[in-house]
């Protein structure tokens, strides 16, 4: 599978061990996180995400600020990416379940390492059920 992640300052511990965690699956991971504590822009880290996932290079993004709400609104200002703010794992799989998210977004500063671990395998291993969920995927774009 291909991904992408990237990550704010608040999010470099996080974006490292779910680097690690997706690169020991084997999957193909391009990082555009910022590898410090240093502060930063989140857009300037999301955005290359969000246009890989809009522009089908990738098939999931990761992205991670210190609440998540930044990050998570930025790419879903790209065409074709929903993007969602998961906070437990109930929240992840329903994401995909229900609203076909192609990007997941951590809030670093409310949650812990484990839990979005937690987040990231439900996410990556939960299928979009389709079916009358799809009529308002469809209802998403705007004319």
């Amino acid at each position: 599978m291909k991904l992408s992640i990237g990550n704010d300052h608040a999010g470099t511990d996080y974006k490292k061990t779910i680097l690690a965690y997706l690169e020991s699956l084997g999957h193909e991971v391009k990082n555009y996180g910022t590898d410090s504590s240093d502060s930063v822009d989140y857009p300037d880290f999301v955005h290359p995400v969000a246009k890989d996932v809009e522009n089908k290079n990738a098939d999931f993004g990761v992205i991670v600020c210190g609440s998540g709400n930044g990050a998570n609104m930025t790419a879903n200002k790209h065409q074709g990416v929903r993007s969602a703010l998961c906070w437990n794992t109930e929240i992840a799989a329903l994401a995909r379940q229900h609203n076909d998210a192609n990007i997941l977004s951590i809030p670093a500063r409310f949650v812990s390492e484990k839990e979005a671990l937690d987040f990231v395998k439900v996410f990556l291993e939960t299928e979009f059920d389709g079916g009358r969920h799809q009529k308002r995927i469809d209802k998403i774009p705007t004319q």
